[in-house]
């Protein structure tokens, strides 16, 4: 039994490794083709400077709704391991 299953598992290799650039091939075939048109961007400097209320405003959003949610869970994961 187990010399079949490792035969089974050769002839899959074989096959996949034959047709994976196939496949892969087919699928990015047609994509090649088409034309994308490259957007026209062009950047200005700001209208208004950002000040420093504006920053501490962002940069603390940012610590309370990313930062804040995984230090309380990293903090907590001993009590989480031990309800399991």
């Amino acid at each position: 039994m187990y010399h079949h299953s490792r035969v089974v598992c050769s002839l899959i290799r074989v096959v996949m490794s034959v047709l994976t650039p196939l496949l892969l091939r087919g699928l990015t075939g047609p994509a090649r083709r088409l034309l994308v048109p490259r957007a026209q961007v062009h950047s200005k400097p700001p209208r208004e400077q950002l000040g420093t209320m504006d920053i501490t405003i962002g940069l603390t959003s940012c610590f309370l709704c990313f930062l804040l949610p995984a230090g309380w869970v990293l903090s907590h994961l001993e009590s989480y391991k031990k309800r399991e």
